[in-house]
């Protein structure tokens, strides 16, 4: 059976997407960001709770505080990067539920006003909101150099709230030079789909 998306769109989210390491100085503008949100904030999330929340890093100052809570290894392309992206789990996500699930706008408290449900929640939400937002930056045809490398509370500390976990940050812009790594293995059908 095959898909129904185009070959071509196949190839540019999964089979040829790579994770960058390298870009070339190209800007990414506030309309490419501004269109891959409008795309990808309709993936799905458990009662439509959309704590994904997105810090983007353009001025030179707070790229220079962000490297300096990044692995080692990965400075040099958080660095040169046209664009980062903090992308973090809002813990009060449930704040906005009403809005959200209008349904059932008693969720707010109902199911959610404790807060370590909220964190496992925002996070496991956001985590997927994260995966979204990737294939939006390859949808745009940019490359997304995602990264967990770096000290989560300094980046906390540095650019958020108690009110948001960092996940991760996400270079964003045109691949440069050797920006990609040989493709790692992967496992097959068999060794993860189980039929019960």
């Amino acid at each position: 059976m095959s898909l129904v998306l185009d070959p071509t769109a196949q190839d540019l989210l999964f089979r040829e997407a790579r994770t960058a390491n390298t870009f070339t100085d190209e800007p990414v503008t506030d309309e490419q960001v501004q269109a891959i949100y409008d795309l990808v904030k309709y993936g799905p999330t458990s009662m439509n709770q959309s704590p994904l929340r997105v810090t983007l890093v353009r001025s030179p100052e707070a790229r220079e505080r962000l490297v300096q809570h990044m692995m080692e290894g990965n400075r040099p392309k958080t660095a040169a990067a046209p664009l980062v992206a903090i992308l973090s789990a809002d813990n009060e996500f449930h704040e906005e539920l009403p809005y959200l699930f209008p349904h059932f706008p008693e969720a707010k408290d109902a199911v959610f006003g404790d807060r370590s449900v909220r964190e496992n929640q925002a996070g496991l939400n956001a985590a997927l909101q994260a995966a979204y937002f990737i294939i939006g930056v390859r949808a745009a045809g940019l490359a997304a150099g995602p990264m967990t490398g770096l000290d989560f509370e300094g980046v906390c500390k540095e650019f958020l709230d108690d009110d948001h976990t960092p996940l991760m940050v996400v270079n964003i812009g045109k691949p440069g030079e050797d920006a990609w790594f040989p493709r790692s293995p992967r496992l097959e059908f068999d060794q993860v789909v189980t039929t019960v």
